[in-house]
């Protein structure tokens, strides 16, 4: 027997008024769809709550105020980030009458790094950062050191649950942040000291001086970097195994508030090997700042070796492969306003 096909036709539509529009408060569009914010509930998006919160101590070292970072992995699955900064502000913001810690940890977009005058340089633009980390967390603790006084403030799910509170006086400055990744939303909550300790490493030669270090208390392993050779140090590391053909080459220029830092060195292989960061936040797809390189590197060996008298007149010049032949390069840019 067929199927009256008006059948489906004739049946009324589902209304759409008002009453179907929802409003998320707060942090809760974060929680509906956390694979928005941090790209996915599993291990790539758990150690990406962890590394919003180190960048924000990054961003610290990048405005010169802090030397130091600390990140413990606890036995109960939280984790632990410490800075040696300014700390967060925690005094009320005008107009809005909560403090900067409870506003910068509870609200999307809320930050120093929009213009505000409270960083120069940073890699955390986009205004979610640690307030993702919040409510995707269990719970987060957050204590801040600064003005000689001692604060503490208590989250659960991107909610305060207590009021910040003044804890004591102190001679040090900073910020801790204690945070468990929610089960109920995250996937993966089993950080990989490894895969963190890179990230950490490559931070450490992004900002020659800094001390980073990392405590496993679940394997009770401890590891420190820091590089006072920065990137060409790393450039020299990654071709420990090669045979060099050269001696690494480093620069550092800056114009119009925008540094450019550079270290390169060819080996005997085939292969390029290039690692590119814009305020130290690896760009692993590239970008214009990588297309600009290959292009004025290919063009500067290739007018070096017509000045020099290796490419005679009426020869080819070499292409890009050829000159990134056997290349490994880092390239680092700072910038104020980096469109990632």
């Amino acid at each position: 027997m067929r199927k009256d096909a008006s059948t489906a036709t004739n049946q009324a539509p589902t209304p759409y008024t008002a009453e179907q529009i929802q409003v998320l408060e707060g942090l809760e569009g974060v929680r509906k769809r956390p694979a928005m914010y941090i790209g996915s509930t599993g291990p790539d998006g758990l150690h990406h709550l962890l590394y919003e919160v180190v960048d924000n101590s990054v961003d610290e070292a990048l405005a010169g105020r802090c030397t130091q970072i600390d990140v413990v992995l606890h036995k109960d699955g939280s984790a632990t980030v410490i800075d040696n900064g300014a700390g967060i502000p925690v005094d009320p913001i005008p107009k809005i009458g909560r403090p900067a810690v409870e506003v910068v940890l509870t609200t999307l977009h809320a930050g120093g790094k929009f213009g505000g005058g409270g960083y120069k340089i940073s890699g955390g633009l986009h205004g979610v950062g640690v307030s993702v980390t919040n409510a995707l967390s269990e719970w987060l603790e957050v204590e801040v050191w600064r003005d000689g006084k001692a604060w503490k403030q208590r989250f659960a799910r991107g909610k305060k649950t207590a009021a910040l509170a003044k804890t004591g006086s102190t001679r040090k400055t900073g910020t801790r942040v204690t945070f468990k990744p929610d089960r109920q939303v995250m996937t993966a909550t089993d950080f990989d000291a490894a895969t963190i300790a890179q990230r950490l490493d490559d931070i450490a030669y992004l900002n020659k001086g800094l001390v980073i270090t990392i405590r496993d208390e679940r394997s009770g392993e401890d590891k420190t970097f820091k590089h006072a050779g920065g990137i060409a140090e790393l450039v020299a590391n990654l071709n420990r195994t090669k045979t060099k053909l050269t001696a690494v080459m480093h620069t550092v220029k800056e114009r119009d508030g925008v540094e450019v830092e550079c270290a390169l060195q060819y080996n005997e292989s085939y292969l390029e090997h290039m690692l590119t960061y814009v305020n130290t936040i690896p760009t692993t797809e590239g970008g214009t700042h990588l297309a600009g390189f290959r292009t004025a590197l290919t063009r500067a060996v290739n007018d070096h070796a017509r000045r020099s008298g290796l490419l005679k007149n009426g020869d080819p010049t070499l292409s890009g492969d050829d000159v990134r032949e056997g290349l490994t390069a880092v390239l680092s840019i700072k910038l104020p306003e980096p469109q990632f």
